[in-house]
């Protein structure tokens, strides 16, 4: 239960855009930044008394971590992926997590364009020969990107974009995704990854963070490629065993690699990075800069940081990924209350029932539910007594209490 005087403090992890801090500067808050990842113990302490974390792929939420910080409220993932928070431990906890899914989009897919063409036309091996005083004026192994066929595992929001500009620049598009996707345009859609990758010339994978997906990519698909292929990951680093990815590069199986995400991760700037893959003249390596674009980020913080403002705010949940989304207009009345419980029968009938006993207006209201979690918000009218905070915190079924 919060007191509704009370401002919370935001600690802002791994050089989260400015323009994030200075939105919830903007409404009243205190706002710490970090240039970094921290260690658990480190985080833990620096967490004492926050409300708000804002945090990007390196940082982890565990169910440990959140247990040592009960007057958190939400976390702020300026990224896509969220696998690095425990999002049950989170909801259970009455923790609200919100990302940004969409705002980098368009940085990731011009980074794979990028990088299929510089791979096509051999352009990191002639740029270091240039800078070594040899020049290496020849066509050998080099091509045009028209009239290739392009595999996308993983056809999401990134898999979907990527379709459409590769289509644009003369490619032929195939896709493999789990899920029941539409195909955009032209793009052929694959019963099963190992007719994906017999059908391909450059395959690049855009999956999600799931469990699963862990090794998704290792010997025996590398194997299925077809010879001459290229290769690209911009999605998450535990996917690929990069041991096998190695051998099948220096065999000459597959012609190249692009991989912008890694296992181990160092958690900042300027620290050592080491990968089997280094070393490697056919092997472009980038630091997970696939949504690092200026544009991206500021988006991103924009998003995310009004999504941590509405949410406390007014209490709305809209585009969180573990708590029900209910979406709360400005309120009208002089108080909102924000209640996260787990989700069984009677539980609106029993806050109603409390406002009725306590002779509190509503003036109104909104409930999701998602699994086991229940979410209300009621917008009241009049003033009310320590006794209706007492009664609604201590139902047996109240996860978290707030009052705005």
């Amino acid at each position: 239960m919060n007191d509704p005087g009370d401002q919370p403090r935001v600690l802002l992890l791994e050089s989260i855009h400015p323009d994030a801090a200075h939105l919830l500067q903007s409404a009243g808050w205190s706002v710490e930044t970090v240039d970094r990842a921290l260690p658990d113990h480190e985080l833990a302490s620096r967490l004492e008394g926050v409300q708000m974390v804002g945090i990007r792929s390196q940082t982890k939420v565990t169910e440990a971590l959140l247990d040592k910080c009960s007057e958190l409220i939400a976390v702020g993932a300026f990224c896509i992926g969220t696998n690095q928070i425990d999002l049950r431990a989170a909801a259970a906890r009455g923790v609200a997590v919100f990302n940004a899914p969409f705002s980098n989009t368009r940085s990731v897919v011009e980074l794979v364009v990028a990088e299929i063409i510089g791979l096509t036309r051999r352009l990191s091996e002639k740029d270091r020969a240039m800078h070594a005083g040899i020049w290496d004026k020849s066509a050998a192994g080099a091509h045009e990107v028209r009239g290739r066929r392009l595999g996308i595992v993983g056809y999401g929001n990134i898999g979907t974009q990527l379709s459409v500009l590769a289509e644009n620049l003369g490619m032929s598009v195939s896709f493999y995704d789990t899920a029941d996707r539409l195909a955009l345009g032209n793009a052929r859609r694959c019963s099963s990854l190992e007719e994906l990758l017999a059908s391909v010339d450059v395959v690049t994978l855009h999956v999600d963070g799931r469990p699963d997906n862990r090794n998704l990519f290792g010997e025996e698909e590398l194997a299925a490629m077809r010879p001459g292929s290229l290769f690209l990951n911009l999605s998450r680093g535990f996917v690929v065993d990069h041991a096998a990815l190695r051998r099948h590069l220096e065999s000459g199986h597959l012609a190249g690699a692009a991989i912008d995400v890694f296992p181990s991760e160092p958690s900042g700037r300027g620290e050592p990075f080491v990968s089997e893959l280094q070393g490697m003249a056919n092997v472009v390596l980038t630091p997970h800069i696939g949504g690092s674009t200026e544009e991206a980020q500021v988006d991103i913080g924009h998003f995310v940081a009004n999504k941590l403002i509405a949410y406390a705010k007014r209490g709305s949940t809209a585009s969180s990924v573990n708590l029900p989304n209910v979406e709360i207009p400005e309120r009208s009345g002089a108080h909102v209350f924000v209640h996260v419980h787990r989700n069984t029968p009677g539980v609106l009938a029993a806050i109603n029932a409390v406002f009725a006993d306590e002779g509190v207006n509503i003036e109104g209201q909104a409930l999701g539910t998602r699994g086991e979690i229940g979410y209300v918000v009621t917008d009241v009218a009049s003033d009310f007594s320590p006794d209706t905070l007492h009664r609604l915190a201590g139902m047996p079924e109240t996860i978290r209490l707030r009052v705005l």
